[in-house]
């Protein structure tokens, strides 16, 4: 019998790594073990590396998912790694070499991401940002609650404009050799929907859903569809 995969979940700029709770609560239930990584949001290739000393921690088979600039991160971290039998992009980047998440959220009409951001200095060098707080119910998670809302862009950490610039150093994305899901929100004000259409056509996609009204931040407002889609490709791995 295959050794069942241990999911590790990856979030993306202006989340943090509890914001998976509901999906992890749910994928206890059905009996499989995750891990919530605290990507640092730095560089591409940096918290790609982080990613991969998590999972080699481990010392076992994984499903890899990964939510917005996430994405970006698990598509270089898994790239030659055969620990990671699955990926699932939750509303994610699935880029090519020469792609960035700029580049490919303005890809298609629709982001209105640039009017929500802060940017501000970082000792390390070029710019942070972060989602005005005035505007993040609006912009990140519409369909959750006010109150959950504020706790959110609260605790939102925020991203450097270098890793949003940044682009996969590796020659071949790992979608292209691990099977893929895709799940996403048909209003999400970040990542427009076309886009990630288009990302899950062009990954080959196993399996995608769009969410009818869901917005950027489904892990917390449609946390069984997610759990869902990342049970289905946990199956996938059972040989």
């Amino acid at each position: 019998m295959t050794e069942q995969p241990v999911v590790v979940l990856v979030h993306g700029a202006f989340a943090e790594s509890a914001s998976w709770n509901r999906v992890i609560t749910r994928l206890h239930r059905h009996g499989l073990e995750a891990v919530a990584v605290a990507n640092p949001l730095r560089d591409v290739e940096g918290d790609a590396a982080y990613v991969r000393d998590v999972i080699a921690g481990l010392g076992r088979p994984v499903v890899l998912v990964g939510h917005s600039y996430g994405g970006m991160v698990i598509t270089q971290a898994a790239a030659g790694d055969p620990a990671v039998r699955a990926l699932v992009y939750v509303a994610a980047f699935a880029p090519e070499p020469g792609e960035s998440a700029f580049l490919l959220s303005a890809k298609f009409e629709g982001s209105t991401l640039g009017e929500a951001l802060v940017a501000y200095p970082v000792a390390s060098g070029g710019n942070e940002f972060r989602i005005d707080p005035a505007k993040f119910h609006h912009q990140f998670c519409a369909d959750v609650d006010a109150g959950e809302a504020a706790l959110m862009a609260a605790t939102q950490r925020p991203v450097t404009e270098r890793a949003l610039r940044d682009e996969p150093t590796v020659a071949e994305p790992a979608w292209r050799g691990i099977p893929s899901w895709f799940i996403h929100g048909e209003r999400d004000l970040n990542i427009p929907a076309a886009a990630l259409r288009f990302m899950a056509e062009r990954a080959g996609s196993r399996g995608t859903r769009e969410v009818a009204g869901a917005s950027h931040a489904l892990a917390a407002s449609e946390p069984d569809a997610v759990t869902e889609t990342i049970i289905e490709a946990v199956r996938s791995t059972d040989g």
